[in-house]
């Protein structure tokens, strides 16, 4: 049998099986799953211990209505208990509040229609509804819009008018953490994975430039960041740009991006700073670099010494390793920023 699911149905399908808590409504989920991964029938009934003619209704049941028709009973399947207006009112609720399990969702629809759901219902009345269980994306609480708009426009103009050996850099500091960072990831199911921790508060203190045309990354580890180290900083970049007439540097409002030491310095350097918007860390594109570091060095791994670890965070960042990831990063460091709103 031919693959006939499309991404977004497959998608839907592995969400609809982490979320259902029901064996039986699973494996009708893994059903089509095992089909549309070219399974033959009678191998996903020696599998999952069922007949081959169970195996045929379950796919009739998801091709006559989808994952809410596989997963419902056939009383549960032909019309939903609420009415249209309650479903909007629904709506209206989870977009409100995000309510972390389905539990809370039966409750609230009882106590506000009088109706009862059980857990393999009310799943799949969400995801017809047109929800599904995920983890929302952290904005900014205090995120201006209009302010960011004004600084691309700023950004936009500079880099048309600055010069040919000009320099324009993204800068921030990044502090990881010695202790292992959990994530999601493939693991057998139904086995206990451990990861070891460490106990310890030891940090990375990094200072990092990212050049806004070429990509190139340049770094400094400090025992902190701090006004002198900054200024440390800011020295080897016009070391490095002894031809340019100015060196731009995008950066945030750390306190020791600022203050009188930092003042006093610029008067007599060729570095001009160039301040992000309060609360707009997706301007700076560094910030794309670092979470593609943490990703590679930092989730699910363990360094059992302090030293193995530092190693680990300042090897990631020489050329010779960033050129094996050169793809990703050429596609991860454009200039598409999103506009956050709180």
């Amino acid at each position: 049998m031919n693959s006939f699911l499309s991404k977004r149905q497959r998608r839907e399908l592995e969400q609809a099986h982490r979320a259902e808590s029901s064996l039986r409504y699973g494996d009708r989920i893994k059903t089509i799953l095992l089909l549309d991964a070219k399974w033959q029938v009678s191998k996903i009934a020696e599998a999952l211990l069922l007949d081959p003619n169970t195996v045929r209704r379950y796919t009739d049941l998801y091709e006559d209505g989808g994952v809410e028709r596989l997963c419902s009973d056939e009383y549960e399947g032909r019309s939903s208990k609420l009415s249209s207006t309650e479903e909007d009112c629904l709506k209206e609720e989870l977009r409100r509040k995000i309510y972390l399990c389905t539990n809370e969702i039966i409750a609230y629809i009882e106590s506000n229609f009088g109706v009862s759901y059980s857990q393999s219902g009310i799943t799949y009345l969400l995801h017809r509804l047109g929800f599904s269980y995920k983890k929302p994306n952290l904005v900014p609480g205090k995120a201006n819009p209009e302010a960011q708009r004004a600084f691309l426009r700023q950004m936009k103009k500079l880099k048309g008018k600055k010069k040919p050996e000009d320099k324009l850099y993204y800068i921030d500091g990044v502090h990881p953490q010695h202790n292992s960072l959990p994530s999601y990831g493939w693991l057998p199911r139904g086995e206990e994975v451990k990861l070891k921790s460490n106990t310890g508060r030891q940090r990375a203190n990094i200072s990092g430039a990212l050049d806004s045309e070429t990509h190139e990354v340049i770094i400094q580890e400090d025992t902190r960041l701090n006004a002198e180290t900054t200024i440390k900083f800011f020295k080897s970049l016009e070391r490095k740009n002894k031809s340019a007439n100015t060196i731009y540097l995008i950066l945030d409002n750390a306190g020791y991006y600022k203050g009188e030491k930092i003042r006093e310095y610029l008067e007599s350097s060729k570095i001009k700073l160039l301040y992000l918007p309060p609360y707009a860390p997706n301007l700076n594109l560094i910030e794309r670099l670092w979470k593609f570091f943490k990703k590679k060095v930092l989730y699910n791994q363990y360094y059992q010494t302090f030293a193995e670890f530092k190693n680990a965070c300042l090897s990631f960042f020489k050329k010779s390793n960033l050129r094996k990831h050169k793809a990703q990063l050429t596609s991860l460091l454009t200039d598409n920023f999103e506009i956050v709103s709180a």
